[in-house]
């Protein structure tokens, strides 16, 4: 081999190598493969509609209805807000460290100690594809379901059939592998826009619903009416069991983490781009969920709907019209598909990353980016695929299908209490081994650190409650024993094949100094 050969073996990112960004990656011992073109905006608005509070806030209404009822709605939203403004402020700094599209479990295999680096980051990852995954999933079948709501709301002799709703969630899947391939380089534009869509709709729904409501409830009816409709024998316990409601509608906070090697300065951007979208998400998910409050009518009619989603309902209550209802909801619902094709970015992003570093079966296959796309068009394809394939549960059985979707929360909250902890203890015992940092919380980083991993060890234990006593196989929460699963199965796949193949993150690339100073990036 010549040296002209042998430069462009070892010179892996040659056209890129005087880039901070390259160098950063580079540093972390992987190349940079993927477009970076995603801009503060562009990613602070993939943030926002991934998130999607306030409309996200529709769709499991009835939950913390049922237990907790709107005072429990409203101070469970401001406990979870803060809760998660912890996670994220913790997530930042840990992004900040270490910018890759792996995110957690990167994380504690950074962190951990020399012996338990590989298992514990091996389950981690394999709890993170999971729940991503899973919601994945559920976004389809959600925009689909509800669809068939503002139909049932429309025309009262349509009779709905799961298999109507499976056949639009596919569809909608179609149109999410479509944005995020053959249109993957204007994807940040999308995301832009959807961004501004998010902002302009949540001040047009607000508008109506406070305008247009007939009838406004009480103070006393809003700021102190708390419910126990689940069962439970306290209200106490009946509101913790109703935070699933506000922190389903925060799901998805790690979705920037897993777009970082496609976003520019991504140390220094990331972090302040969810911190930014959570504070955009708190104030509009929480205006509007007070205007919702003082403008429900009659509960038990939102609640017993045979749409399936109260919001249509309120809707239709407070436009005193079935079009004005439908119309109103048809825009709520076309968040959920931009919500869809965000999520599919992230889920496509983590399970690509963990397939970089050896973690699953045919990892070769599924690390293809394309060369023109510059995307992993493979992972692309499994996730809607899996997406596609879980959808057809629910024609058999909703209840299963729910199961599944109860992956989301006790997945994604059961990755980041390891990395936080981690973090944690190497900040108390050994400050000095931490990277520094673009983003970092400073002397603040125990306290925030330590709450976030409190409130999320919380929000774990009663993800898995039940929202109603008796409990039935149909109103099962299934999420324990999904969750559990997952890690003996991820423990026994360690076992059966991850040790033999996952030794950590793959070293793709080394930083090296010439005789001049200047930094070269070389392949390994």
């Amino acid at each position: 081999m010549n040296t002209t050969d042998q430069q462009e073996k070892h010179n892996v990112i040659s056209d890129v190598s005087s880039d901070d960004d390259a160098r950063e990656l580079a540093k972390l011992g992987k190349k940079p493969v993927l477009r970076r073109n995603f801009s503060l905006v562009a990613i602070l608005g993939l943030s926002c509609t991934l998130m999607v509070t306030w409309e996200g806030l529709f769709s499991v209404f009835v939950f913390g209805l049922q237990n907790g009822g709107p005072a429990g709605l409203i101070y469970g939203f401001l406990f979870v807000w803060i809760g998660y403004g912890c996670v994220v402020a913790t997530m930042g700094e840990l992004v900040s460290m270490w910018p890759t599209a792996g995110g957690q479990y990167h994380w504690v295999h950074m962190l951990a100690p020399d012996r338990w680096k590989c298992i514990l980051s091996y389950i981690t990852g394999w709890q993170s594809v999971i729940a991503w995954q899973a919601i994945s999933a559920s976004d389809g079948v959600l925009m689909a379901t509800a669809i068939q709501g503002l139909v049932i709301n429309s025309r009262s002799s349509y009779v709905s059939e799961r298999w109507h709703g499976t056949l639009m969630a596919m569809a909608v899947v179609v149109i999410c592998l479509i944005f995020n391939s053959f249109w993957s380089k204007g994807l940040p534009h999308v995301e832009t826009a959807t961004f501004l869509l998010h902002v302009l709709l949540f001040i047009i729904v607000l508008v109506i619903i406070t305008v247009m409501s007939p009838e406004k409830s009480s103070n006393s009816e809003v700021w102190t009416l708390f419910l126990n409709d689940g069962g439970y024998e306290s209200k106490g316990l009946s509101f913790f069991v109703g935070l699933i409601t506000p922190v389903f509608a925060f799901t998805g906070v790690d979705g920037a983490v897993h777009m970082s090697e496609e976003v520019r300065n991504s140390s220094r951007v990331v972090p302040w781009a969810m911190l930014g979208s959570l504070l955009i998400n708190g104030v509009t998910g929480f205006a509007m969920l007070v205007a919702i409050l003082y403008c429900i009518g009659d509960i038990e009619a939102a609640l017993s709907t045979p749409t399936g989603y109260p919001f249509i309902e309120i809707f239709t209550y407070a436009t005193r019209s079935v079009t004005g209802g439908t119309a109103v909801s048809a825009l709520i619902i076309t968040m959920f598909g931009a919500c869809a094709i965000s999520t599919l970015a992230s889920a496509s992003r983590q399970l690509w990353a963990f397939s970089r570093d050896n973690a699953v079966p045919n990892a070769r296959m599924m690390t293809y980016v394309h060369p023109k796309m510059k995307v992993p068009v493979v992972s692309i394809g499994v996730t809607c695929l899996v997406s596609a394939l879980l959808s057809i549960i629910n024609v058999g059985s909703t209840t299963v299908f729910n199961a599944v979707v109860s992956l989301t929360v006790s997945g994604f909250f059961g990755s980041y209490i390891l990395p936080f902890s981690l973090l944690l203890y190497k900040r108390v015992k050994n400050p000095e081994h931490l990277p520094k940092a673009p983003y970092s919380l400073g002397k603040w980083g125990v306290l925030v650190n330590a709450w976030a991993i409190a409130w999320s060890v919380l929000v774990l234990f009663f993800s898995f409650w039940p929202q109603n006593i008796p409990v039935t196989p149909v109103n099962m929460n299934w999420s324990p024993l999904l969750w559990g699963a997952v890690n003996i199965f991820a423990f026994v796949f360690w076992v059966v094949h991850g040790r033999k193949v996952y030794k950590g993150p793959v070293v793709e690339t080394y930083i090296e100094r010439n005789g001049e100073g200047a930094v070269i990036v070389r392949g390994v």
